[in-house]
């Protein structure tokens, strides 16, 4: 059985764009209420007294968008901190990412994976949605601010994640792929999911992966790669680049059988697989009613036993459309 040893934490549910990807445009969220987030105490209390005994060393902050999060920096801290933290993430797109980095890169982060779905401006304001902007600068010039910042106070790897959508961004591979010819940078091209806008997903479709190495690769060739990380990227590197390609196929490849991650949502529950919301536990509710912190250790682990069955059950839906009932940001995808 695979080891399970990561950990997806969402922070907060609420994202300052709407991506297309995430969910339909005009869509209305309920989001959580502030006080039936997990508080910092409650999810340090989760880190150290079930889920580390569980065997979770490697974490990946989330949300939503985490850095709406006023203590993402303390709780970086504090998580890092812990002796038993072999690696420590996050996942972002990176507008508020500029005025952050250095904060967080001395409290102890050691990586992040940006959000980078075009790098025509029209184009990526069409995907983000919404009106979000900052003074003097556009979202995508924000987002370009964000990424330079990683870049400058030294985050290696730095991962750029685009989501490929049809007749939307896939004209513009090459362009993106160029990036890690002259910068050790990591871009990883992801296929579209059914998640959170099945009408988008079930009018576009998909473009596989091995279409996206097949043009990479008559463009400039490609070598297997390597670089730091948890996911379940299968890398490439254009011979001579500096930066690597990752490829996340999670639609035409199936990696079920490999998954080392569970998810913890922003509301404290336990998920064990992104395509299956079958086998979920409530583990705030449950330390809010008094539930000793052992009890839920051991449902935890029962939890992990029960995965490898659960995973199954989600590699049949992940060739469909399905239907979800948490879009990618209320799940910390």
């Amino acid at each position: 059985m695979n080891v399970v040893d990561y950990l997806r934490i969402s922070l907060v549910d609420r994202c300052n764009f709407q991506c297309l990807y995430c969910m339909p445009e005009g869509a209305k969220l309920d989001y959580i209420l502030q006080q039936d987030l997990l508080t910092n105490s409650e999810l340090l209390t989760l880190l150290k007294e079930v889920l580390i005994p569980n065997g979770f060393t490697r974490f990946r902050l989330t949300g939503g968008e985490p850095l709406l999060r006023p203590s993402v920096v303390e709780l970086v801290e504090h998580i890092n901190q812990l002796p038993q933290t072999q690696d420590l993430s996050l996942s972002t797109n990176a507008f508020l990412l500029a005025d952050l980095a250095q904060d967080l890169y001395d409290a102890g982060l050691k990586r992040v994976n940006i959000s980078l779905d075009s790098l025509d401006e029209r184009t990526f304001g069409n995907i983000v949605g919404g009106t979000t902007q900052r003074i003097g600068k556009t979202r995508w010039q924000q987002v370009w601010a964000g990424i330079q910042a990683a870049h400058q106070v030294g985050f290696d790897p730095l991962k750029l994640n685009v989501v490929v959508i049809p007749g939307v961004n896939d004209h513009e591979v090459l362009d993106l792929a160029a990036l890690t010819l002259e910068r050790s940078w990591h871009v990883r091209f992801i296929e579209f999911m059914p998640i959170g806008n099945g009408d988008l997903f079930g009018d576009r479709g998909w473009l596989p992966s091995a279409e996206i190495r097949q043009s990479i690769r008559d463009r400039w060739g490609l070598t297997p790669g390597q670089v730091v990380g948890n996911g379940p990227a299968d890398v490439f590197q254009i011979p001579g680049a500096l930066g690597t390609l990752g490829f996340i196929s999670q639609m035409s490849e199936c990696f079920c059988d490999r998954c080392n991650r569970m998810r913890l949502s922003a509301d404290g529950w336990l998920r064990p697989c992104l395509l299956n919301e079958h086998g979920q536990i409530d583990l705030k509710t449950a330390l809010r009613e008094g539930v000793s912190t052992p009890v839920l250790r051991d449902r935890v682990r029962d939890l992990l036993c029960l995965k490898p069955e659960i995973n199954y059950k989600g590699r049949d839906s992940g060739t469909g459309t399905g239907h979800y009932s948490r879009t990618m940001s209320q799940i910390g995808g």
